[in-house]
């Protein structure tokens, strides 16, 4: 009883209308709620581009996971991806898109997990692995590509 008393206090702060029954503005209130959050969740599903933009230390720490805790990759890695997009899943530049800064328009459409994934089949095919069996491409061969010539 003393709960139902400090919930309809606390719901007696919103302005209603003098003659209005008490049981009937709650009511209204209740699906009113109900309808914003619905429409909330179906605004977000309906597109990649709605997942959560994440940080560059959650990029980070999922290429020093994905890696399998190789350490000296994953520096490579971080480095080349820091100086191609700043971490940022939407950079562009001319043709180019995501993180990684592929030529694939693929990258344009899906999220930075994704994108780093597909850069590390992209290094791997390119420079070589090293170890394929763990997914782990040779990073601190392209690094050293974009070091010299500036891209990769």
């Amino acid at each position: 009883m003393i709960f139902m008393d400090v919930i309809g206090s606390w719901l007696s702060i919103w302005p209603k209308a003098k003659n209005a029954n008490r049981r009937s503005g709650k009511f209204a209130r209740c699906w009113l709620f109900g309808i914003v959050l619905c429409l909330a969740t179906f605004l977000n599903l309906d597109s990649a581009k709605s997942l959560p933009h994440y940080k560059p230390n959650h990029y980070k720490q999922h290429i020093f996971i994905s890696l399998n805790y190789n350490w000296e990759q994953t520096y490579c890695l971080i480095d080349l991806y820091h100086h191609e997009s700043r971490f940022d899943p939407e950079a562009r530049n001319g043709s180019h898109y995501g993180i990684p800064q592929g030529r694939s328009k693929y990258l344009a459409t899906v999220n930075g997990i994704k994108q780093i994934e597909w850069g590390k089949r992209y290094i791997g095919a390119r420079y070589g692995w090293v170890d394929k069996d763990a997914g782990i491409p040779n990073a601190c061969k392209a690094y050293d590509h974009w070091l010299k010539k500036g891209w990769h």
